[in-house]
Order: C-alpha cells, then structure tokens, then sequence
C-alpha cells in the first residue's frame, strides 16, 4: 500500500492509480471512504420516504439522486474544511497525520480552491430545491463551520455531529411537506443519539492519541462504561425513532418497522470489541447498512 493512502482507506487500488494531487484532493474529500457520505445521505432518505406518499416515483428518485450527489459533494466539502482548521492536530495523531493538509502534500490555498469547487456542486443541488428547504439547508451553515472546533471545547463533539449530519432529515422533509414536525422534531433527535452512538465507536480507534493531545470526545469521556454508553444512545436512538413513526402514524406496524434496524444495532453493541483495533471500523461502517434498514421502515411507514 502507498504510504501516501491512509489506513483506513475503502479503496485504496483506485486511489493509488491515481497521479499524486488528484489522489491527494480525492483522499481530501474521503472519496476513498464512502462510509461519511452514505451516513449524511440517509438522513435525506428518511425524510423523503417517510413523507413522499403521493409524490411520482420519478420525482422521489430525481430526488434521492440529488440527495446523494448533494451529500458527496458536501461531506467532502466538509471533510476538506476539517482538515484545514485541524492541520496540526492531524499532524500529531498516527491514524491522521498522513492526511494531504496536515502531511504538506497539499497546501491549504490549494485545499481551499478544492473546498470552493466542491461547495459550488452542493450549492447547484440546493438550487434544484423549493426555497422553503432552500432557507432550511443554508441554516446549517453556521453548525457546520464550527464543529471542527467542537472537540477543543466539549466531550461530545459526536453530539454537535449529530446535529449536522443529519440536518438533511429536515431539508427533505421540508421540500416535501410542512406538517408532523413533533414526528420529525422526534426523529431527528434519534438520528443524533445514533451518531452519538456510531462515533463514539469510530472515536475508540483514537482514543489514546486524543488523550495525548488534548482531543475530546465521547469515547473518553464515557471511559470504561463505553460499552453501555453506545447500548444507552442506540436504545434511545429506537425509542425516538418508534415514538416518532407513532405520532405520524399510530399503528403497531410503524413500530415492527424498527425491529430489523434495532436488531443490527443490538448486533453492533454485542459484537463490539473495543480492544480490537479493526472491530470498531468494521462496526462502525456497518452503520450503513443501518441506515438501509431505518430508510427501509421509513418507506413501510410511509407507503404500506
């Protein structure tokens, strides 16, 4: 494996083929890990598969598609942004500190042009979208540009995670309908307590180096409860998630919808082997199939 490509990388025989800058701007943009922008698609997914009983298919798919190419582009927006602010804590972490920006292959200008071309692509998705949901994504802006800073200032930066990440849930919903906000206002704050509980895991890959320079996150600040710290926010993860279906749809099914997602993440927490350095990156990509699952409920709720 080139040591310019990070370990954790999902593709790492495409991205060595790759001449050396785009490989590093692809690297930038995690494009070699899909996992962060199918874990910000989802959120979008949930909204409009809930909410899009009535709508043409072709619609709801033109949708989905844009949805995705929104959440490519933006999370490697956001990845690259991170990478800026965190340059010199990256350059103290062993996981991070091969990343473009903190290793000097690429310079922050050239980074920051990188940023503008990827944005531009998000702002050409937010176009396509009604001006109420318009007005809704561009009122995330302000969590976005401060979450970097999150893990100088908290334990639980995976908490302000949350909030941005799933940030589509209410932008889909939005371009959709303007009504059941106590059902999405009830999703929404599951979906945080499932990031909460997926980074947490992702966080216990670091956990020494953060304790070493200063990071904080969940993973520490839970310590040796760590295991029914992550049980704890997937439980409420379901409970808000079931309550949720219940006040846009009281009936039994709504909740049976959530027994495949609540069993992959019970499978998740028994599984989990904290000393293990690959167990929690596999769990915590597993997290993509968790979201299939809840998007999956969200249609049978929607549409059955």
């Amino acid at each position: 494996m080139s040591e310019h490509v990070v370990p954790d990388s999902e593709h790492r025989g495409l991205v060595e083929r790759l001449p050396q800058l785009p490989r590093d701007l692809a690297q930038l943009a995690r494009f070699d890990r899909p996992i962060g922008w199918w874990l910000l698609f989802w959120p979008c997914a949930f909204g409009t598969l809930l909410g899009g009983y009535g709508v043409p298919w072709e619609a709801l798919g033109a949708l989905l598609g844009l949805y995705l190419a929104g959440a490519i582009a933006m999370r490697g927006a956001g990845c690259v942004y991170n990478d800026i602010v965190d340059a010199k804590l990256d350059a103290s972490v062993a996981r991070t500190a091969a990343r473009p920006v903190a290793s000097g292959r690429v310079s922050k200008r050239t980074a920051w042009i990188w940023l503008v071309c990827l944005s531009m692509v998000g702002l050409g998705v937010l176009l396509q979208l009604r001006i109420e949901a318009q007005a809704v994504a561009l009122a995330s802006l302000a969590l976005v540009a401060a979450y970097p800073f999150m893990k100088r200032i908290t334990w639980w930066p995976q908490a302000w995670l949350g909030m941005v990440f799933n940030w589509g849930l209410l932008v889909s919903w939005t371009q959709l309908r303007l009504d059941h906000w106590d059902a999405i206002g009830a999703l929404y704050a599951g979906c945080i307590c499932w990031v909460i509980g997926y980074d947490t895991i992702y966080a216990l890959q670091d956990r020494e180096d953060d304790a070493l320079v200063g990071i904080r996150s969940s993973a520490l600040a839970m310590g040796a409860r760590v295991h029914a710290g992550i049980a704890g926010f997937y439980a409420a993860t379901i409970g808000l998630w079931a309550l949720g279906f219940w006040l846009f749809r009281p009936d039994p099914l709504a909740l049976a919808a959530l027994l495949p997602v609540a069993g992959h993440l019970a499978w998740q927490v028994a599984t989990l082997d904290a000393e293990d350095p690959a167990n929690p990156l596999e769990r915590f990509r597993s997290n993509r199939w968790a979201g299939a699952l809840m998007a999956a409920a969200c249609f049978v709720v929607g549409f059955a």
